[in-house]
């Protein structure tokens, strides 16, 4: 098998995939020669793609943003994909939400920021981070994969749409210079159980993204200013930092429910369309 990559070729496999709801029969990561540098031009041909249709970037998701696990999966910084204008929606307090159910989604409840301005402090420090930050909300990103029985490595989740299907978000609590070291402190102590049809399965919190959201934010700008080509991250860009528990499979009627415990920001609900 020859290890030169088509990206546009790839893109084109992909949205053939998801616009089908056919799976692909290998991961892209078996293919010779296809490394994460070719799945952010798999990811950029996307974009391309999306744009000529008439479709917006509105920001970032982020993945992997748990450092024990960069070692096994040959890694050294989370990965990143685009969201869209047409991906990301406000959460429903009186309507179903329509999720895309195209091959077997999973419900990652996360912390999402929106940039004031570009993300140039110091990345370690949560403090600097949150001065880059207007507001900050709960959010569910819906992520759906092409692959069977949910089997992937970092190249295959990043060309593939990074596996965002959507976002849902919450009610936003601003930052300001008056909150944004106290919250910085509650971002990476803070609490949230999960809730599906008011029965608890999981508790998670902060410390399950690089040991808290700001520094998922950090570490994300730091990693795109290292790779050559990456698009800067740009003021009013959204970011989803990293899902706070175990992400579940989700299913239609379903209704899901984050409870935040320690963060001063609003809890959030989910009822899916049947």
């Amino acid at each position: 098998m020859s290890g030169v990559i088509d990206a546009e070729a790839i893109a084109a496999e992909l949205v053939e995939a998801y616009s089908t709801g056919t799976r692909l029969p290998c991961t892209l990561s078996s293919r010779e020669g296809f490394s994460l540098q070719a799945a952010y031009a798999v990811e950029a041909a996307l974009a391309r793609r999306r744009s000529a249709a008439g479709r917006r970037v509105v920001g970032r998701k982020v993945a992997f943003a748990n450092a024990a696990v960069w070692p096994t999966l040959k890694i050294d910084t989370v990965v990143w994909a685009s969201m869209y204008d047409d991906t990301v929606q406000p959460a429903k307090a009186d309507a179903r939400t329509a999720v895309p159910f195209t091959f077997a989604p999973k419900l990652e409840p996360e912390i999402v920021f929106k940039l004031r301005t570009v993300v140039d402090g110091d990345p370690t420090d949560p403090v600097a981070v949150l001065g880059a930050v207007e507001w900050l909300s709960l959010g569910y990103e819906i992520v759906d994969c092409p692959f069977a029985d949910w089997t992937f490595q970092p190249p295959d989740l990043v060309a593939a749409f990074g596996f965002h299907a959507g976002l849902v978000l919450g009610r936003p609590t601003q930052v300001t210079p008056a909150n944004a070291t106290s919250l910085a402190g509650q971002l990476s102590t803070f609490t949230l159980t999960l809730f599906k049809d008011d029965v608890r399965v999981e508790q998670g919190g902060g410390r399950n993204v690089l040991q808290s959201p700001a520094l998922a934010l950090g570490e994300l700008a730091a990693a795109i200013r290292r790779t050559p080509g990456a698009r800067p991250l740009q003021p009013g860009e959204l970011v989803s930092t990293g899902s706070l528990t175990t992400p579940p499979l989700i299913g239609r009627g379903e209704t899901w429910r984050a409870e935040p415990d320690g963060l001063d920001v609003a809890s959030l609900t989910m009822a899916i369309q049947s």
